[in-house]
């Protein structure tokens, strides 16, 4: 009977231990999301599911054109996935011909291919505070992002990570490439 109350015991400890492991994992490393919608389409799909770096901003500050996870203002069990364009202090504009200037100084950028038709609010310039974000999907004309009010300016604590891996479909399998 003893040695069937220590297996008990010692497997008790296992697994415990792994539910440890899992839950600080999630809670500190990283996390899976999926992507609901086409508004980062054509790097990213509806359908698909990521793994979000928790931990890498810890360390350092997100640069321009990292592909983030923030919770919706308004509902906080909805995440957005977007890509960061402004960073904390800069100047944003869109014009009416789709351009985007940062500080004066056209964009250049390859990930939003088509003209932006709606600059909602950065027809006006839109100033960044110090600890702010503007982010942009890649589907542009088809993105609820920092140009509507619902969104605005993400603050660097919103930040719930960065995207990392895309772990299926099985055949999509890989990192995201950002920059």
């Amino acid at each position: 009977m003893n040695k069937l109350v220590k297996e008990i015991l010692i497997t008790s400890l296992y697994i415990l231990a792994a539910v440890c492991v899992a839950f600080l994992l999630v809670r500190y490393v990283g996390i899976r999301t999926e992507v609901h919608g086409d508004s980062m389409n054509d790097t990213l799909y509806s359908g698909e599911n990521l793994i979000v770096d928790k931990i890498s901003y810890r360390f350092t500050e997100p640069e321009r054109f990292d592909i983030i996870v923030f919770p919706y203002r308004h509902n906080v069990e909805i995440h957005y996935i977007k890509r960061i364009i402004g960073l904390p202090g800069e100047t944003i504009q869109i014009n009416i011909d789709g351009d985007i200037f940062i500080d004066d100084i056209l964009l250049v950028e390859s990930y939003g291919r088509e003209i932006i038709r709606e600059p909602g609010r950065t027809e006006r310039k839109v100033t960044l505070g110090r600890d702010e974000y503007f982010v942009l999907g890649d589907n542009r004309n088809n993105s609820t992002d920092s140009r509507d009010a619902i969104v605005g300016n993400i603050r660097r604590d919103e930040i719930v990570g960065k995207v990392w891996v895309r772990i299926w479909p099985i055949s999509e399998w890989g990192f995201v490439r950002h920059q």
